[in-house]
């Protein structure tokens, strides 16, 4: 799509909206975050999250992202000091159903995991994966949005993608059209109830079109109204060089997945090439599945556990993560006044 396209499909949709698209106010963001020590319940899921990203951005020391699959691994990352989570869809498909990030799992399956984190982790802000928007038409988007917003999430991400989507790093992706992609943002953004929930626009056209294409596509995500850019499958810094040089001001994430096409760049890289956030999604996962099979394995063979033991958090380690004694001294003072 040529500058001009864009320019008009840009104005088309702000016009359909009828509202401008929300950005980011001059020091408006770190304002915020400095009147949010200690996670203050004033501000929204996705207040928080700006403030996060825009002092980052000023910073230029990255927002680390991790991966959460569950409410007891996001209670772990938020004690550790993460200050943002993240509900990848591939995470949940493996984690939650056992089965390929191929576009099997539903919108219900990921409010499910996604109301379990924000009940566990309400001051941290939770990003999600929302694939390519759980449906075929606006209407599903929307509703996409309203539900995932109504779970107590930040923001989320949504791809370009055609609904039988792929892993990001896998071959054989299939691309919508442009104008398509810019009617899934215009619908999400119509659909958010605050103004400040972030929706970031995930595009996979760079190993199916090139660099060039995907910025243009880029630049029309923006003008529908996508608060950040998520570019997947990036094999050279360079690369994001060229979206914060052709699209300034945008926040750029990183997605930094083992065993993928992306290597696995420091902070100090990524703040240099223009990128803002860079995203763990399954790094704990992959590590708690070692983990799983490592312990599996002992028992088959040696018919016990001790062997591993080294590798198993205690049992106070436990209890440490979800607060147990305070939970069993609330116990204990309301059956003591019976």
């Amino acid at each position: 799509m040529s500058a001009g396209g864009v320019a008009r499909l840009g104005a088309s949709v702000r016009g359909q909206l009828a509202r401008a698209c929300h950005k980011y106010g001059a020091g408006g963001a770190r304002a915020a975050m400095s009147s949010s020590a200690g996670g203050s319940s004033d501000l929204t899921p996705g207040a928080r999250l700006r403030a996060l990203v825009q002092d980052a951005a000023s910073s230029k020391q990255p927002l680390q992202i991790v991966g959460a699959i569950n409410a007891y691994s996001a209670l772990m990352a938020e004690k550790k000091g993460f200050k943002a989570l993240y509900l990848s869809g591939g995470g949940v498909a493996l984690s939650s159903l056992g089965v390929p990030d191929l576009g099997i799992t539903t919108l219900e399956d990921v409010c499910i995991d996604a109301r379990r984190i924000t009940r566990a982790c309400p001051a941290t802000p939770l990003l999600v994966d929302i694939d390519t928007g759980f449906g075929t038409t606006i209407f599903n988007v929307r509703r996409t949005i309203q539900d995932v917003e109504a779970a107590g999430v930040a923001g989320v991400h949504m791809e370009d993608q055609v609904v039988a989507k792929r892993c990001g790093h896998r071959p054989n992706k299939q691309i919508v059209s442009t104008e398509e992609m810019v009617h899934r943002i215009t619908a999400a953004v119509d659909a958010r109830a605050n103004p400040d929930f972030f929706i970031m626009a995930r595009t996979d056209a760079l190993a199916t079109e090139g660099l060039a294409s995907s910025i243009e596509r880029c630049k029309a995500y923006v003008a529908a109204g996508a608060d950040a850019l998520f570019i997947e499958a990036v094999t050279e810094l360079d690369q994001y060089k060229a979206f914060s040089e052709a699209i300034p001001g945008v926040p750029l994430l990183s997605n930094l997945t083992e065993f993928g096409k992306t290597p696995l760049w420091s902070l100090p890289e990524l703040a240099e090439s223009g990128a803002c956030m860079a995203l763990y999604p399954l790094s704990a996962f992959r590590a708690m599945s070692k983990g799983a099979d490592t312990v599996f394995s002992t028992l088959l063979d040696k018919g016990s556990v001790k062997p591993c033991m080294d590798a198993l958090h205690t049992r106070e380690q436990t209890y440490e993560v979800i607060d147990y004694h305070k939970h069993e001294q609330m116990l204990d003072k309301f059956q003591s006044n019976q």
